[in-house]
């Protein structure tokens, strides 16, 4: 390795860490993660529009094949499947004859076809059922839900900027949780809480820059993800919100520029339903410069298990502190 970084240009992508200090010892980050700076952040975002699109799920999860893809988003089910040139189709998910679940259906030669009666949806209107827009953008796939959004509708998503297509490995995550999808939100719009609520993944957590206000509503953090034991990777990256149910952490600076992590919170109960249930649906698309970054591309389908894993362990915490925030919420007892 010394021989290597002795090479122009070639820097190890790990560093030891010197600081050996404990969980205990870190400087407290109560002060800064002040209540009334997050409500702001998360007040702008929730004023953004979304143009009524949600994402639904991974486009790897909407198949080629003989079975949909079900998801209820706000109390809405919605069917999806793909036709036999690839394009996706979405519509609601009962059928217009006798509300059978069209999720438990079959696909024929890219066709829905209901496995109560056999009525068939070739995607376009049939009988009162009317398709929704749907978009893939190759890594998630969003539907429009002009009834569950209530904004003015856009023609497409506002997709967040990811590396160039190809030159990245993604793997997404999905988990439930009880709570509102600005839970999910407000948790990943607090970066203060990354090395005490989560030391097995990331240390020597600094907010840079914390947000200005709407011109820049970003949180600039320096954090090293920990790999194993002293080994890490220090990196500078940003935090927005560009829509109401999205945060992105954007790596700007130090190892897997560019690489993105997209936190949607998806509502799947509607609004009137006492205990709500939100979708967390994450896309982790990491990429890199570096020569070697070939052989991961190659090697994707044996890394998605782990990248998904990895976002379980840290969504498992993460989960517990948007569920316990709607607890407090909902009964008058949360803070600020």
């Amino acid at each position: 390795m010394r021989d290597r970084a002795n090479r122009t240009g070639w820097t190890p992508p790990l560093r030891r860490r010197r600081r050996r200090s404990g969980w205990a010892a870190q400087t407290p980050t109560w002060r800064e993660a002040r209540p009334a700076l997050i409500a702001d952040v998360l007040k702008r975002a929730s004023a953004r529009p979304s143009g009524n699109w949600f994402v639904v799920g991974a486009s790897r999860d909407v198949r080629a094949g003989d079975r949909p893809y079900g998801r209820t988003v706000g109390g809405v089910e919605v069917v999806l499947w793909r036709s036999d040139t690839g394009e996706v189709h979405a519509g609601p998910g009962a059928c217009p004859h006798l509300g059978a679940p069209l999720r438990d259906s079959r696909v024929v030669c890219g066709t829905l076809v209901c496995h109560w009666h056999g009525l068939a949806l070739d995607g376009g209107p049939f009988a009162g059922w009317d398709p929704y827009p749907v978009h893939d953008d190759g890594v998630l796939v969003w539907v429009r839900l002009d009834a569950v959004g209530g904004e003015e509708p856009t023609e497409r998503p506002s997709v967040p900027v990811r590396p160039a297509a190809g030159s990245g490995v993604d793997a997404v995550f999905t988990a439930v949780g009880a709570c509102e999808p600005q839970d999910v939100v407000a948790n990943r719009l607090d970066p203060w809480h990354g090395s005490w609520f989560h030391p097995y993944s990331f240390v020597d957590l600094t907010v840079a820059r914390p947000p200005r206000g709407e011109e820049d509503d970003a949180f600039v953090v320096d954090v090293s993800f920990r790999v194993t034991g002293a080994l890490v990777v220090p990196v500078r990256a940003e935090f927005t919100a560009p829509g109401p149910r999205t945060v992105v952490m954007r790596v700007t600076e130090g190892e897997g520029t560019t690489s993105v992590v997209e936190t949607h919170a998806t509502p799947l109960t509607g609004k009137a339903d006492e205990r709500p249930r939100t979708a967390v649906i994450e896309a982790v698309v990491a990429a890199s410069d570096r020569r070697g970054f070939a052989l991961a591309r190659a090697a994707a389908p044996a890394l998605r298990p782990l990248m998904r894993r990895t976002a379980g362990r840290l969504w498992r915490d993460d989960l517990a502190y948007a569920e316990r925030r709607w607890a407090l919420r909902s009964t008058g007892r949360f803070p600020g």
